[in-house]
């Protein structure tokens, strides 16, 4: 174990493997995330022969993408072997079992790389998104949804509440995600063109706050951290977690809201055909011939 790095990623494998055998009873937000990104590429007009989608889950997005009459080729990914089986099952698409931060890929190989809700467990965001665009051929598109910053707020505010309650400190028990400003420039750093990062928030409301402790466990989304306590939660901490949930953010209905923020990513590999940003300097005419008010008022 990497102590250098944030998550344990033989932990994830492990943790989606096991996932895997009930993931339909728990993917609903996998799901809804997938299609509202695929929605996005109704707004790009142009064909997506090679394509690649990475973290592939149960299959949906691939069983969506295959279906497009201008899909040639695609291939789907995951770094569980278990899970890649999943998807393979669904759509019996080409499925490779591989780690989103070494693509084994050669260089322009896609027209389109799509990824929802997995980039957000890798260790090298930067080193996973440069390789992402080396994938891409000229002017194509990178295409994925991540959980942003706001993701778990409130559980985040009672675990550290309800562990200072009873157990007199606080140990990290949910992964930080990333902010949509620091993603969008990240997208810059990869060298991506026309990069835009935006976010949405989706908010489920559950029975109880241990109906979501039971989610995340079958989502595989619960903590990786490496820096995470090797200690159990407490049930006494549990307990009072969940409570405090209630009480502080609990609607009429007795449910309570849970927040995920999801962040988009849009970005294309740069390409002569684009369009480019006029140089500094280079207007013909200035903003007072605009307003038609002289540049150097009269006093």
């Amino acid at each position: 174990m990497d102590q250098q790095t944030p998550f344990d990623r033989a932990l994830l494998r492990q943790r989606r493997n096991r996932a895997a055998t009930r993931y339909g009873d728990y993917d609903f937000l996998t799901a809804e995330v997938t299609d509202r990104l695929l929605d996005r590429l109704d707004d790009i007009k142009r064909p997506f022969a090679d394509i690649l989608n990475l973290g592939c889950h149960t299959g949906l997005a691939g069983e969506i993408m295959s279906a497009r009459a201008d899909t040639k080729f695609l291939v789907q990914s995951d770094l569980s072997d278990r899970m890649a089986g999943l998807a393979q099952n669904r759509n019996d698409l080409l499925t490779a079992i591989l780690d989103e931060e070494a693509l084994p890929f050669a260089e322009e190989s896609f027209d389109l790389i799509v990824s929802a809700l997995t980039l957000h467990n890798v260790n090298d965001l930067p080193g996973a998104l440069i390789q992402a665009n080396r994938c891409l051929r000229p002017d194509g598109v990178f295409l994925a949804s991540m959980f942003g910053g706001q993701t778990l707020v409130e559980l985040k505010e009672v675990l550290m509440l309800a562990e200072s309650e009873t157990a007199g400190g606080v140990a990290l028990r949910v992964s930080p995600f990333a902010d949509v400003k620091d993603l969008g420039n990240l997208l810059q750093r990869a060298g991506f063109a026309l990069p835009v990062a935006d976010s949405e928030i989706i908010t489920v409301r559950y029975e109880s706050p241990m109906k979501l402790f039971t989610d995340l466990r079958g989502m595989a989304e619960s903590n990786i951290l490496n820096a995470r306590s090797r200690k159990p939660l407490r049930r006494d901490t549990l307990m009072r977690a969940a409570s405090l949930y209630t009480e502080r953010h609990g609607g009429d209905d007795g449910r309570v809201p849970v927040t995920f923020e999801i962040v988009n990513l849009t970005a294309w590999r740069p390409d002569a055909s684009q369009p480019k940003p006029a140089k500094r300097g280079s207007a013909t005419h200035s903003l007072a011939d605009a307003l038609k008010v002289p540049d150097k008022p009269n006093r």
